[in-house]
């Protein structure tokens, strides 16, 4: 069966595991092949959950070349714009072509406001927003070449849309990010090349399944877990579930970026149960 992506190439940053795995799974599943890029290391300040590991990159290319798919996979930090130059350049060179990009690389922190130091703030703002412009700054050149046009999707956050207390250096960033999507949405849009975002509400993800997070949910309790955190968190949402699963944020952006939205640019879409309208 034609999937809908054949013949297509996406660039996709923080695809060693979780929303980046599956983003890179399940468009290979719709035809695409992929370059890969994670920083697979430590972010200082970042202690809430450890860091994706180059073994975790390694299990990404093993799943993906076991869809038939081809990937191109590189350890690179999204801070470093010339190392995700040569990563792009080099999985263009190999793989032929470049149609998407998906700037999903990010880092997430909690801490009161008043908390939060001088490098917390940097590293935050340096990996999920400066991170976020140096892959679409690495990507756009191909994407022009190409004459083809080009989808780019980067992932915000419903920190994006609300403010989130206790988050005020993730919650900056995410707006952030939509301000990089709608100055390029407008000034690339000339080249058929759409760029949308995406918000999802808590994802089911080693992001967000800690012990610190259900504390925030949980402040009175010495031991919070996630099934104590469960019925918490789905008071943020509408619809009566307390996360959504990284497939669903996949099952949006395999839309966002095939001919089925070839008219949509400049949206941010909500992945969200209902958080934003709550």
């Amino acid at each position: 069966m034609m999937g809908k992506l054949d013949g297509k190439v996406a660039f996709i940053t923080g695809a060693a595991r979780s929303q980046g795995r599956s983003h890179a799974l399940r468009l290979a599943q719709e035809g695409a092949d992929i370059i890969a890029v994670d920083l697979c290391d430590v972010v200082d300040t970042i202690e809430m959950y450890p860091p994706a590991t180059e073994a975790d990159l390694a299990e990404t290319v093993r799943q993906v070349e076991a869809l038939d798919r081809r990937i191109v996979a590189t350890k690179a930090d999204v801070r470093d714009s010339a190392a995700l130059r040569r990563a792009v350049d080099g999985g263009v060179a190999e793989l032929g072509r470049l149609d998407i990009v998906l700037g999903n690389a990010g880092v997430f922190e909690i801490a009161p406001a008043l908390d939060i130091t001088d490098d917390a703030w940097q590293n935050m703002i340096d990996v999920n927003l400066t991170g976020v412009w140096n892959t679409c700054r690495a990507a756009l050149p191909h994407l022009i070449s190409g004459g083809r046009g080009g989808s780019i999707v980067l992932t915000s956050s419903t920190a994006g849309l609300k403010g989130t207390p206790n988050t005020v250096h993730y919650t900056a960033t995410k707006h952030g990010v939509v301000g990089i999507m709608r100055a390029l949405a407008n000034e690339f849009g000339q080249y058929s090349i759409r760029v949308n975002t995406v918000h999802p509400t808590g994802v089911d993800t080693v992001m967000i399944q800690n012990p610190k997070t259900w504390g925030l949910f949980l402040p009175d309790d010495p031991n919070p877990t996630r099934e104590k955190a469960e019925a918490i968190f789905a008071t943020t949402n509408v619809l009566p579930i307390p996360w959504v699963e990284a497939i669903d944020i996949s099952n949006a952006i395999a839309f966002l970026v095939s001919d089925d939205a070839r008219y949509i640019t400049g949206a941010t879409l909500p992945v969200d149960a209902g958080y934003t309208i709550k």
